[in-house]
Order: C-alpha cells, then structure tokens, then sequence
C-alpha cells in the first residue's frame, strides 16, 4: 500500500487522512510533544514525534521530515496549509531525496511566493493589476511621483508579505517615507525580506478568490470562486461560494485571468488566485497561494469534487478527469472559522482546556476540526479550533441552516468566534450581500454581541442542569425543573 507523509498536524491533517483512507493509501502522521495525543496521531496507520511543541522545532523541522519519510518508505509528503505548504527550499529537498511533494513545483513556488515576482510574471498575460509599482521602492522621489499620479491614499506592502504583516496605508504625501521606513522594518522581521512596494489603495475591495487545479499535461481548470471578505486583521473568519455578486459574466472573466495566472508560472496541482474586486466590480491580481487553503470545503460543496484526491492523482501524474465546461455550481456553500479568539476583547487568541466541546450535526452540516472534549488548546500554533461548513440549494438556506449549526455547536472553557460569527450572518450587510472588506471596522464592535447570551454562560448553565437532573435530587420536582429551565429564545430545551 502507498504510505504519505502529512507534514501537519490538528484538522488539516485529519481531513488529508480521510481522503488517503479512501484512495486505499496508507496516511502516515508527524506530531510534536505537545501533540502526542492529538486525534490526527491517533487516526494515522503511523505516526513519529519529531520534536518539542515549538513548531521551529518540529513541524518546521523539514530534514526531519524528509528523513522519517525516507527511513518508513514514505511515497509522498502532503504539507497541508501553513509551516512548510510553501516552502519551495523544502519543496525542492522533497523531490530531490526522490519523494513526491503533493504540491505545485518549487519553481512556481518562487514566482508566486514574492509579489513583485508574481506581478512581473502574469504582467505578460494580461491580468489586471492595481495601479502601482512594479519593483522595489529603491526612490523616495520615484514614489512619491508615482503614489500622486495614481492618488492617495496608498498601500506599501512587504513583497514577501502575507497575513497583514508588513503592510501600511498612507493617506498623505507627508507621511509616505516614514510608513515605507516602518514597513521595510516589519518586513524584515517576519520574513526576512525588506522589499516593499506601492499600490492604490481600493478603499472597499471584496476579497475574491479562484481556486485552480492544474495537471502535468497542461490541462488548467477554474472551480469558480470564493467570498472571503468578512476578515479580522487581514484574515479570513467566513467564506462563502459562490459570491452573491459575481455575474456568470464576470465570473468568466476572473476564472480565465486565474488560469492565465497558472500559465503564467507553469502552475501545476492544487492553488488559488486572489484579487481585490472594486466598488465598480472591476478585478485586480492580488496574490496566488501555491497550497490547499483553509476554506477549500465550501468549493468542495459546490462542485462535488475532493481536491486533496485530486492533488494526489495530479502527483501520480495523471490527467485531469473533467474539462471545464463539465464543471457546475451545484448550490451555496458558507464556513467559519472557529478561533479560540475573544471577540469581545479584539479577538485577542485564547487558551486553556476545553470542557465541554459538542459539534453540530444534520443535514449539510460538515466540521473539519482536530480537538475533542477535554482536550487542552495550546499556546504554540494557530488558534483555530475547527472549521464549520454547511451546504444547500440557496444562500439564504445556507445562512439559516449555520446559524442552526452554530446554536448547536456547544464549547465551554475556551473564549471563541461562534457568537461573532452568528452576528455577522444576522447583519443585514451581509444577509444583502452589500459588504466588503471593513466589514469588521464599519459594523462590529464588541458592544454588538451584548444583545445576545454569552456562549459559555449559556452552555456552562445547560451542562449545570444536565448535571442536577441526573446527580442532584431524585424528587420529580427538582427533575422538572431541572428538565424545563430555558435561558433565551433561541437557546431553548438544550437538556430535554
């Protein structure tokens, strides 16, 4: 039986794994001290610890890596998304120790991975840029020339950059050399690069994004798109497919400029392009992502495909099975991310033990996560405790039917993003599709979840009664008590 490697851990690896299990492929786990017990480890048909909780000194270990897979007669290594997804050195360590990295080649890793690179190469095809520069600002002179030509206000990004790191709005001619000054320095701290360069500023950009799929025989499809603005500092927090404003027209358009994006690099395996869509819809490249991305179920949903099989069969260098017009949207997809995050105190992460972790089930009802009940969350990786996905035929059915899933997702111990998130779904903004970006900054503040029952008072008190009812007085008053206690409208009979 063929054995991969998945260099990741949590619910990536566990959602990678069950796909393996299916193509009858035997899923081989890595795991940190701190993982030891972690669902992923206990799942795979092997699993090798390979080092302390810091990810710097395991999951980001890609020698070792590469050596386990080597001493257990790994065939390939899948990354997942984040530590080494776009790695292009360990990429290229991978196949040079004659594995198999379930991933694009390191080369296209290169081009897409630094912006400016990324920029000079689809140039050539014809993909719509935002106005800017197209190389490291080496001239203060030459940009602020440039930043009055396009107008203020502008945006300095790290070339390197990603996560909002390294990124600066200048709004003044004045303040544009200091900006740039504090940029370069953020750069260089996270990635290590301190090239930066300008664009115009979309002041209510939609994040839209394409997801590719290329083969080694030259065969490119796009499986349409994704609505990722609802973000909190630059990240994502709900996806939804497909968008409620894309036209069949437009979603043309920006499907043909994501494969001309993969052509433009010689894009193979799984990717996704994003662009920035302006208030008069028109599109701009933003970036490509040479890796799986986190909210790849709800292009899953809607298609009717499995991309992590289909990274595996692009590997074993088979051709794609379908052409582009074989593909179809088939209903509305939407997921949150559920953080252990506060929303009340800027989504400051959180730690500590969950006590009562329960997910919701049901029709359409998909969670890809990595934790059970008891289990500590810890300090030392993302906070994203799972991802709750739902389909059906409408966006309006979808709304409904997370909201429903919310409601019935039950975590106690952990501060988390459920009851933000059920007040976004709520917002009119969103349920009329007229949002962007500042979703977040224009309609949130902490101050909005006071209307609704905090989540852990809520679940805390319902598990209380459960307790009572089963360990408390026998006597069928204090049951029917026990049994009938309501706390809101919308959160009614949780232990009957």
């Amino acid at each position: 039986m063929k054995k991969i490697l998945i260099a990741n851990r949590g619910e990536i690896a566990l959602r990678i794994m069950r796909s393996l299990k299916e193509m009858g492929i035997s899923p081989v786990a890595v795991y940190s001290e701190a993982d030891a017990h972690s669902p992923h480890v206990l799942y795979a048909d092997e699993a090798y610890c390979i080092g302390p909780a810091p990810s710097s000194e395991s999951y980001l270990n890609g020698d070792k890596i590469i050596q386990i897979s080597l001493d257990h007669g790994i065939w390939g290594i899948h990354p997942g998304y984040g530590f080494l997804s776009e790695n292009a050195g360990f990429a290229r360590k991978v196949r040079n120790a004659g594995l198999n990295f379930i991933g694009p080649s390191p080369e296209a890793m290169e081009v897409m991975g630094l912006k400016l690179a990324a920029k000079q190469a689809v140039k050539a095809f014809n993909v719509p840029l935002v106005p800017g520069t197209d190389e490291a600002i080496s001239d203060f002179q030459e940009a602020i020339k440039i930043c009055e030509e396009i107008g203020f206000p502008v945006l300095v990004k790290a070339s390197a950059g990603g996560g909002g790191k390294g990124m600066r709005i200048v709004t003044r001619k004045e303040d544009l050399e200091t900006e740039v000054g504090l940029a370069m320095s953020e750069a260089v701290n996270a990635f290590g690069d301190g090239a930066v360069f300008i664009e115009k500023f979309v002041t209510q950009p939609r994040h839209i994004e394409i997801q590719v799929l290329g083969d080694t025989h030259g065969n490119i499809v796009y499986l349409f798109e994704r609505e990722c603005s609802i973000q909190r500092r630059h990240q994502k927090v709900i996806e939804e497919a497909p968008s409620s404003v894309l036209s069949p027209e437009l979603r043309r358009q920006m499907g043909e400029a994501a494969v001309n994006v993969c052509k433009a690099c010689q894009y193979t395996n799984a990717g996704t392009v994003e662009f920035l869509l302006d208030e008069n819809h028109k599109f701009y490249f933003l970036e490509m992502n040479t890796r799986l991305q986190v909210e790849h179920p709800v292009t899953e949903l809607i298609t009717g495909l499995d991309l992590v099989k289909e990274q595996v069969k692009i590997t074993e260098g088979l051709p794609l099975s379908f052409t582009q017009e074989d593909l179809k949207i088939n209903g509305h997809a939407i997921e949150i991310r559920v953080y252990a995050e506060d929303p009340r105190n800027n989504f400051l992460p959180d730690i500590g033990k969950l006590d009562v972790y329960k997910t919701p089930k049901g029709p359409g009802v998909r969670v890809d996560d990595g934790f059970e009940e008891g289990m500590q969350i810890p300090i030392y990786y993302d906070p994203m405790i799972a991802k709750l996905i739902v389909h059906a035929q409408t966006r309006d059915e979808a709304i409904s039917r997370m909201i429903r899933a919310i409601d019935e997702y039950k975590i106690v111990g952990i501060k988390n993003t459920l009851e933000f998130c059920r007040f976004v779904l709520q917002h009119d903004a969103f349920t009329s599709g007229n949002f962007d970006t500042n979703f977040v900054k224009t309609h949130f503040s902490p101050e909005s979840l006071n209307t609704q029952p905090d989540e852990n008072i809520l679940s805390g008190i319902s598990a209380l009664s459960a307790w009572f009812y089963q360990n408390g007085n026998s006597s069928e008053q204090t049951k029917a008590k026990s049994s009938s206690m309501t706390v809101s409208n919308w959160k009614i009979n949780r232990t009957q």
